[in-house]
């Protein structure tokens, strides 16, 4: 699998660590910064890792932060773009399941890099259940469409 990712200066420590952890899993990484804790601002960056989502260029993407929130909602500003903020278990694999996410939040000052690689590869291997699910996708997708 191709993995976008991108952090913001709090969220860089553990991208690093999370680039290692899928290369370890096979997958493709493509970093999108920020490349030190210089401070920096996130908007830019987690929108470019929404993007090479949507444009097929990353099939999953990664962004991370202190909180993670900010960085959810940046990257839920591209069409296309379903991002989850999950700082456990329970919430990666749901939001993989119910909401067929394509780019996952993770705080870095919320989760160990431990807890994180278990969060990562739990998300990336929970595939969506459709179904009734789906309905509720299409829903969102006629959303971005509309904007």
């Amino acid at each position: 699998m191709r993995v976008a990712i991108g952090a913001d200066h709090a969220g860089f420590p553990l991208k690093e660590h999370l680039k290692q952890s899928l290369q370890r899993l096979g997958h493709t990484v493509d970093d999108l910064g920020t490349d030190s804790e210089a401070p920096v601002d996130y908007p830019p960056i987690c929108m470019a890792v929404g993007r090479a989502v949507v444009e097929r260029r990353a099939d999953r993407g990664v962004v991370l932060g202190g909180s993670g929130q900010g960085e959810q909602i940046a990257a839920n500003k591209v069409p296309g773009i379903r991002a989850a903020l999950c700082n456990d278990l329970y919430t990666a694999r749901l939001s993989r399941e119910h909401n067929d996410a394509n780019v996952l939040a993770i705080g870095g000052r919320i989760v160990a890099s431990a807890l994180a690689d278990e969060i990562l590869a739990l998300w990336l291997s929970t595939p969506f259940a459709g179904g009734r699910h789906q309905r509720r996708i299409d829903q969102i997708t006629d959303a971005d469409h509309r904007r």
